[in-house]
């Protein structure tokens, strides 16, 4: 099953350049970042940590952010896509 994943452009380095990459993955938001991780092994400590996301980064589902539904067990249906995005501070 084909999922793009979005990567932001702080990450981008992480993955060869890359703003988006495919990965084969079945189930849900924990399986799918799992199939990344293990194409990218550095990017599971830049945002993730304990086995949960770092709380500064954000993950959407088909734009749906996760922590408004299952978290990680968020399911993610074949051709879907996955953004991760980092929070970013700001002010006036």
């Amino acid at each position: 099953m084909a999922i793009t994943v979005k990567i932001p452009a702080q990450l981008r380095p992480v993955v060869g350049g890359q703003a988006a990459v495919q990965v084969d993955a079945s189930g849900n938001v924990s399986q799918v970042l799992d199939a990344l991780y293990d194409e990218f092994p550095e990017l599971r400590e830049r945002i993730s940590e304990n086995g949960e996301l770092r709380r500064f980064v954000n993950v959407y589902v088909a734009d749906e952010d996760i922590r408004f539904g299952d978290g990680l067990n968020t399911e993610v249906a074949d051709g879907s896509e996955v953004t991760i995005l980092p929070a970013v501070a700001g002010g006036a």
